[in-house]
């Protein structure tokens, strides 16, 4: 059973990525007993993660941490972006804001506290490098089970 399950993914998503698997992957662990999400809400998969948990909250309950490295991180945002963003953290039970403003590593202590506590990774990582490679690395060194999207 997992309990917890912390979400890491690209920034950046192919025209090939499916929703819908997301949206699959996510009901199925919810199923198999998950209770809660932290979301590292940043653009891209992150957000789009929780949009499909909006969505499953019609149907299923279960609480989600905003994860937020800085405060004031969605700054960078675009206008369309910063609207979505403060809509989908409006759904969110528990926010928590690691550094009070931008510091080196913030990112990476986020994605870290994110896996800590967590009984389960779900990740979309097609790369080898990048903040969603680092996470699945360290959630395998702590023994955190990974579930990649799109995976059979």
């Amino acid at each position: 059973m997992y309990e917890i399950c912390a979400l890491t993914g690209h920034r950046e998503l192919p025209p090939s990525f499916s929703e819908n698997v997301l949206f699959d992957a996510l009901e199925e662990v919810i199923q198999a007993g998950c209770t809660c999400f932290r979301c590292g809400m940043a653009r891209g998969f992150d957000l789009l993660a929780l949009s499909c948990l909006v969505r499953l909250r019609q149907k299923y309950v279960f609480s989600i941490e905003a994860c937020i490295p800085y405060t004031g991180h969605w700054r960078s945002f675009s206008a369309e972006e910063r609207k979505q963003y403060r809509l989908l953290l409006s759904w969110c039970e528990r926010r928590t804001v690691l550094f009070p403003a931008y510091t080196r590593g913030c990112f990476l202590a986020r994605d870290r506290y994110m896996v800590e506590g967590a009984d389960l990774l779900l990740a979309y990582c097609t790369k080898e490098r990048g903040g969603a490679a680092y996470t699945v690395e360290y959630a395998k060194r702590a023994g955190v089970p990974v579930k990649y999207i799109g995976e059979e």
